[in-house]
């Protein structure tokens, strides 16, 4: 762990699923990508190591999505369908987990949010991970 960890609460929107997050570098890793799941599902994610996701609630309310090779495991309460984490397939000993679901944070707390090529992905290219761009949210005068 770094100096910079952190460790949130957070759940889905109807309440059934609640998790301890230890995000491994705090807010320094935030991202989106622009594969075709994370395109349309649209999160605002930070990293936890393997191991750094604790469910606290709601286990079993919880399902999965896997596509394209199947390595990625993508977590979504099955009552209310939000999205709050998934084991990524670039690095299969991380987690990344949706900051909108922990406790008092909002995507829009962050004026800018890299956003990695995933239609390109370093796993199908054999390149090194490459920047896509930047989301930046400007708050309305």
């Amino acid at each position: 762990m770094t100096d910079k960890t952190m460790v949130c609460s957070g759940g889905c929107h109807c309440g059934a699923v609640r998790f301890e997050a230890t995000l491994s570098d705090g807010f320094d890793s935030i991202r989106r990508c622009t594969c075709s799941y994370c395109r349309m599902r649209g999160a605002v994610v930070a990293m936890a190591e393997m191991g750094g996701i604790r469910i606290l609630q709601g286990e079993d309310a919880l399902t999965t999505y896997r596509f394209h090779t199947g390595t990625a495991q993508h977590f979504f309460c099955s009552r209310c369908g939000i999205y709050t984490h998934h084991q990524r397939r670039s690095n299969t000993n991380l987690f990344a987990v949706n900051v909108a679901c922990l406790d008092g944070v909002s995507p829009f707390d962050f004026a800018e949010v890299p956003v990695m090529d995933g239609v390109n992905h370093t796993n199908d290219t054999g390149q090194p991970t490459r920047r896509a761009g930047t989301l930046r949210f400007i708050p309305a005068d």
